[in-house]
């Protein structure tokens, strides 16, 4: 047990030595270095900042970044049906796809109940229903039931 203390003191004292170090730390640039010439293609703004190597500059440049104007689809629709959108319909600020989104099926607000799942814009029960039965579209075969998400089980 007297152990388990000592190991756990010195690895706090480690992360806070860890911590000061970092904090201590940072980076210039040279605006006399000849090093920068030989690369005189490379565009080099003169307002641009070094990366900070503290998590100080990080959570400030973070915070910078959330004070900007956010692009939801209920200013700008057709953010919703760009590449790589979840779905191209727009429901409470978020872009979602009512034909399959269980909590905006069918419409916006719309959810299905707990075993019930979103398939075509329609909550179904996929334990039991013949035509979606185990997941949506997959259908019984002509004479087979659907029982617990499978056709035919019993």
């Amino acid at each position: 047990m007297k152990t388990l203390k000592i190991f756990l003191l010195v690895a706090m004292l480690m992360a806070f030595a860890a911590i000061a170090l970092s904090s201590q730390e940072e980076s210039f640039v040279d605006d006399n270095d000849d090093t920068l010439d030989e690369n005189s293609d490379i565009p080099w703004p003169e307002n641009q900042q070094t990366t900070p190597t503290s998590l100080r500059g990080i959570t400030n440049r973070f915070l910078a970044q959330a004070s900007r104007e956010a692009m939801t689809c209920d200013n700008y629709p057709r953010v919703c049906r760009a590449k790589g959108s979840p779905g191209p319909d727009c429901c409470k600020k978020k872009c979602v796809n009512v034909a399959t989104d269980k909590t905006n099926c069918g419409k916006c607000g719309r959810k299905c109940k707990y075993p019930e799942i979103c398939c075509k814009g329609a909550c179904v029960n996929p334990m039991s229903n013949k035509k979606h039965c185990g997941g949506c579209n997959n259908k019984c075969k002509k004479g087979s039931t659907c029982s617990y998400g499978m056709c035919s089980y019993a």
